[in-house]
This record gives structure tokens, C-alpha cells and sequence, in this order.
């Protein structure tokens, strides 16, 4: 989730305490918030309906940890489902455009792999293998307690022609739901993930 998630977070939490007969804190809001951040808003509402109705368990008001393992447990499926998104948009879109998904791992985790211009470049041979990368970074981030910095943007070939050449920039095409698209495209950043410094011996001083 995002910062924008926030309060349908808290007022989705709020009613599940309500369902229960019990109190919502701001503790407990706190605590909720730092244990499922990192996950979707969507899979977390899921999440919340699937307990509620546990022959097993859901007589008892959820506890983070039991929300967490059930999310936790679905996340290579959560996978299958990030990369069977980018796999439609590289063969739907291309390359070519500037996209913004509605999941920003998605983002982190192909910025991690080259970018948007480097996966639309890899043949049908590799594709099974590039497959498999996104799949392990997607799941390693997905299992995080908070959502990594993410680009706002994945830039595709004509962004970065109009930059070499002075142009005003696409926008970009939206993936999956619109709407919450927007949301990782206002809340994520342009500046790269890692930053480098030259060494302070090694910068040249020029008069």
C-alpha cells in the first residue's frame, strides 16, 4: 500500500474491530499499518473477508500476525499474477510506451531488472528465465514489512527519445486498474533506487 491507502486502511481495519465489538486504538492502527504496508490494498481487504469467514478462526478478532501469514502464504501467487500483468503489457503495449502499473513492486522489481526498454529487448528464449527473476524479486519485496522505493514510472523508448532530443514527455499508459495506477504514479519517485559519489580523491578540480 501507499500513503494514499491510508485512511481506506484504517476505515477497512475500524470495521472489522466494529464486527467484533471491539475498540479500534490509534495503537492498534499504528501496529496495522506497519505489519501490512507492504502488501495490496485489495489482497489485505481479501485477506480480512477470508478470516472472517474461517470455520477455524473466525470467531476471534484478527491479530496482524494472523493476516500476515495468510497473506504471506499466497505470495507466489501474487507473483504469477504481477508477472502474467507485465508479460499482457510487454506483448499488448510494448516497449515503445511509458507505462505505470497498479502495483508499484512491479516497478521496483524491473527497475531492479534493467527497466522497461531492456525487458521489451529479450527474446522468447529468454522469456521464461526473465520470467523466473521477476517472479523471485517480486516475491522478495512482496514479503518485506514496508513498500520499497519505487519509480513512478517504467520509461519506454519514445520518453527517452523526446529527453535526448528536448521533447515534452508521453504519459504514460496505465496498467491494470486505472485508478490505483494513478496512485503508484503520484507516489512513487524519479530518482534512482542507488546513488553513486565519487570518492572526494578521485573528483578533478577545474579552475
Amino acid at each position: 500500500m501507499i500513503d494514499s491507502d491510508r485512511a481506506h486502511f484504517f476505515g477497512l481495519v475500524a470495521d472489522v474491530y466494529a464486527f467484533y465489538g471491539r475498540e479500534f486504538s490509534d495503537f492498534a492502527g499504528t501496529v496495522w499499518w506497519a505489519a501490512m504496508r507492504s502488501f495490496d490494498l485489495v489482497a489485505v481487504n481479501d485477506a480480512f473477508g477470508r478470516h472472517c469467514v474461517n470455520p477455524d478462526a473466525g470467531q476471534y478478532l484478527p491479530k496482524p500476525a494472523d493476516i500476515v501469514r495468510m497473506l504471506q502464504g499466497s505470495t507466489q501467487d501474487a507473483a504469477m499474477v504481477a508477472w502474467s500483468k507485465v508479460d499482457r503489457a510487454v506483448r499488448s503495449v510494448g516497449a515503445y510506451q511509458t507505462v505505470a502499473f497498479d502495483d508499484p513492486i512491479i516497478h521496483r522489481a524491473l527497475e531492479d531488472m534493467g527497466g522497461w526498454i531492456t525487458l521489451g529487448q529479450k527474446s522468447e528464449k529468454e522469456w521464461p528465465f526473465v520470467a523466473k527473476e521477476f517472479e523471485n524479486r517480486y516475491r522478495g519485496y512482496r514479503s518485506r514489512s514496508e513498500v520499497p522505493a519505487y519509480p513512478s514510472s517504467l520509461p519506454g523508448i519514445a520518453q527517452a527519445q523526446n529527453a535526448m532530443n528536448g521533447h515534452g514527455q508521453p504519459e504514460p499508459v496505465l496498467i491494470g486498474n486505472a485508478e490505483v495506477a494513478r496512485r503508484v504514479l503520484l507516489g512513487g519517485s524519479d530518482k534512482p533506487a542507488i546513488s553513486f559519489a565519487r570518492p572526494a580523491a578521485l573528483q578533478l578540480e577545474i579552475a
